[in-house]
């Protein structure tokens, strides 16, 4: 059964005349604002928002130079994500956000929290970026080795197989998934999107949360995929995805963690049954 997304796809122009492309599905009184992560689009959420639109208002914007949403020569990167989604927050006047991040977009949903701490009234972090810290000598082995087109060599063929080794147990429903994304990538000047790639990787580096972390005063739920590949970067760290999350959630004032068994870094898809049983559970535990 292919896996294609069917939601119609909204606009809306923001502060400095900026076009975001954005689903909106579902109803209640509480809204789930979805981030995607690096080089992906709102469509990644899609398993999620199919059940959980049932009882919520569900949100998934493209971040800007992704999916739908105009891309250009921005300043892109965890700050400038982090006040674009406050801008929409704003612009579409939401109550009651609880903002859900997946990777890069869960690096981008603690910043959003931290610099607009009224924007949203919960956290949820799906195997989110911003936990791992890197020393100096680190960064530069990081920044020496690691980039998005050393992987990416051959663009298509490249991100397809960069999504791939997001999942621990690959599902075919998924290859539908990519080739949207594919699909996206083809509608891009490459410069323009490579360029876009790298300054998304080196805010990750330059644009850290972790210092921040204690300040957050929103609820959070955290969830792993206990065979991230991703997170923490293997060449550099070599302790476990759990390791990682047990340390981070201490930082936090209230913070639970959920970590999923045989499942890697694409957790809201692998495991989306999983995933949104832990959302609805975290919703509802803070509204009762």
């Amino acid at each position: 059964m292919k896996e294609r997304s069917t939601y119609k796809v909204n606009y809306l122009i923001v502060e400095d005349n900026l076009k975001l492309a954005y689903l909106d599905e579902g109803s209640g009184s509480q809204t789930l604002l979805f981030i995607h992560g690096l080089a992906n689009a709102a469509l990644v959420w899609q398993k999620n928002i199919e059940e959980l639109k049932l009882k919520y208002r569900c949100i998934a914007i493209d971040l800007p130079g992704n999916g739908n949403s105009q891309h250009g020569n921005f300043n892109y990167g965890i700050n400038f994500f982090a006040k674009v989604v406050n801008n929409f927050i704003q612009s579409m006047h939401l109550q009651n956000v609880i903002l859900v991040g997946h990777s890069m977009g869960g690096q981008v949903a603690m910043a959003t929290a931290i610099k607009y701490p009224d924007a949203c009234k919960e956290l949820i972090l799906c195997a989110p970026a911003g936990f791992e810290t890197f020393t100096p000598l680190e960064r530069t082995i990081y920044q020496s080795t690691i980039h998005f087109f050393d992987f990416f060599s051959t663009e298509e063929n490249s991100l397809r197989k960069i999504l791939q080794s997001s999942f621990y147990q690959f599902p075919l429903q998924a290859n539908d998934m990519i080739e949207e994304l594919v699909g996206f990538l083809k509608t891009y000047p490459m410069p323009e999107y490579r360029k876009m790639i790298e300054r998304c990787i080196m805010s990750m580096l330059e644009e850290p949360v972790y210092g921040d972390i204690h300040t957050l005063k929103q609820p959070t739920l955290v969830i792993f995929g206990e065979r991230d590949a991703l997170i923490p970067n293997k060449l550099i760290h070599h302790y476990t995805t759990r390791q990682l999350a047990d340390k981070a959630i201490q930082l936090f004032r209230d913070a639970t963690l959920k970590m999923i068994p045989q499942c890697g870094h694409f957790v809201h898809w692998e495991k989306a049954k999983d995933v949104n049983h832990f959302i609805a559970w975290f919703i509802d535990r803070h509204e009762n």
